[in-house]
């Protein structure tokens, strides 16, 4: 018996502790959508592929180094290339080599493609970091929602159940024969308008909740819930705040603004590129090689055989013979070919553009658009910069007014249920005004909730646009 209790005990704990891990805050849920974003881990490749190409720029302009073999078997009437005889048979040569190349000068391109490509890395390394903020703001609007939804939930909960409260006084009531029964109905009606508004409350609930799993890319099927954080309005404040002083933030610590830059950067320098193709081209080769043939061979000697004619005569007429020979050989080594017949040879290559159907004439034409086009990605999204920054601050304001409005209209609505309550209690005045003092009541307490949270989902855009950390 004691050993089932432990086991109770320690799987109760286990629950709370697993409950306990699955409640995350704005911090962890923004953390872990950063983790498993497929788009994000996209733009990461993307960066990684640009920072690649720019290290290869640079080891380009290195020597480039090559080697190689052949072995290769001559079939027929072939002259051979280290004997430079005749062969009329098959004949195994091999040849060994290696070459380098350098480019001297050309017109600075190989500088200017170092720098365009490593301006093209930092403008994707800062379009990544630009999709990471922006996925944290996806993550705060999509998690103050699912705070909104469920505050929503609990009015409509607390409503049910004041209105419950006051069905069970009032049959009480008609039961004593102090009200009539048309009261009764009257609330069971109302109760059950207001069971119908828990239900949408709650499944408004369960699809932002919902919508929230599918940004963090988690199973929609895991028990998983947020921590409801504790949102004091005195602290959040627009206070000594201007739109052009976000806006000057904004300039220097958005990734967008930055990566538009790198872009401009990039495009002059593709310009300058552009421009040196119109330069002679300075190259510098040097290559060595050797190789070995069958036809190669070392002469031992030379044997007389015999004497025969030869095709001569003397000015008497007579005949000359003389001796026929053999000479005698011997395959000459691996390690001698290899020896002597190794050759080198060191050369300076210049190229100088002439015509070439005005491919590098377009070339710059194209590459002077393409900077000025840059320019104007650069103006147009400071522009838009400035423009969203300040209908971001004037909807804040304008948020801060309607949370404060409301706040006010709750606190009126408040008093008014309270004395319409007093008085129903007493039948001094209907079912349906009680109702209408409680539904204006529940209707201003929602649209404080939808005020309070829009207020502060405002003012996390105004953070986001400073580089601020979006926390509670």
């Amino acid at each position: 018996m004691k050993k089932k209790v432990y086991a109770i005990f320690l799987l109760g704990i286990s629950a709370v502790v697993f409950a306990q891990s699955n409640v995350w805050d704005l911090q962890q849920c923004i953390d872990f959508a950063q983790k498993n974003n497929i788009n994000l881990k996209q733009a990461e490749i993307a960066s990684q592929i640009n920072k690649n190409n720019s290290i290869q720029s640079k080891a380009a302009v290195f020597p480039s180094v090559n080697g190689g073999a052949q072995h290769t078997y001559n079939f027929g009437r072939t002259i051979d290339r280290y004997t430079n005889t005749f062969a009329n048979s098959q004949v195994l040569s091999q040849n060994f080599y290696v070459s380098s190349n350098v480019v001297i000068w050309s017109g600075l391109s190989q500088y200017n493609s170092i720098k365009a490509n490593q301006y093209q890395y930092l403008a994707s390394t800062e379009n990544y970091l630009q999709q990471k903020n922006d996925l944290s703001l996806n993550v705060a609007t999509a998690y103050i929602n699912v705070i909104f939804s469920d505050e929503i939930l609990e009015i409509a909960k607390s409503q049910f159940k004041i209105t419950q409260e006051q069905l069970d006084r009032t049959e009480k009531l008609v039961d004593a024969g102090t009200l009539a029964k048309s009261a009764v109905y009257d609330l069971k009606a109302q109760l059950a308008n207001e069971e119908a508004n828990v239900t949408i409350s709650d499944n408004n609930y369960q699809i932002a909740m919902l919508s929230l799993k599918q940004l963090l890319n988690i199973d929609t099927l895991n028990n998983f819930t947020i921590s409801k954080p504790n949102i004091d309005m005195m602290n959040n404040q627009l206070v000594d705040q201007s739109v052009q002083n976000i806006y000057e933030t904004a300039l220097k610590n958005q990734h967008s603004i930055k990566s538009t830059n790198y872009n401009l950067l990039a495009a002059e320098k593709n310009l300058d590129i552009a421009k040196g193709r119109i330069s002679p081209t300075l190259s510098a080769t040097g290559s060595l090689g050797t190789g070995t043939s069958e036809l190669d061979k070392n002469i031992e000697g030379v044997n007389i055989t015999g004497i025969e004619q030869l095709p001569y005569y003397t000015q008497t007429g007579q005949a000359i013979y003389g001796p026929t020979t053999e000479v005698i050989t011997s395959k000459k080594p691996f390690a001698d070919q290899f020896n002597d017949n190794v050759n080198k040879s060191v050369g300076l290559t210049l190229s100088v553009p002439i015509f070439n159907g005005l491919q590098t004439y377009t070339a710059i034409k194209n590459a002077k658009l393409n900077a000025l086009n840059a320019k104007y990605t650069q103006d147009l999204t400071e522009q838009n910069l400035y423009k969203t920054i300040a209908q971001a601050f004037a909807n804040a304001k304008a948020g801060l007014d309607k949370y404060n409005a409301n706040k006010l209209s709750v606190e009126a609505n408040d008093q008014s249920f309270y004395y319409a309550q007093q008085k129903y209690n007493v039948g001094a005045i209907s079912t349906f005004d009680f109702n209408a003092a409680k539904t204006r009541l529940q209707t201003a307490q929602s649209n404080l909730v939808q005020a309070k949270y829009d207020y502060v989902f405002k003012l996390k855009v105004l953070d986001y646009y400073q580089g601020k950390e979006l926390k509670f």
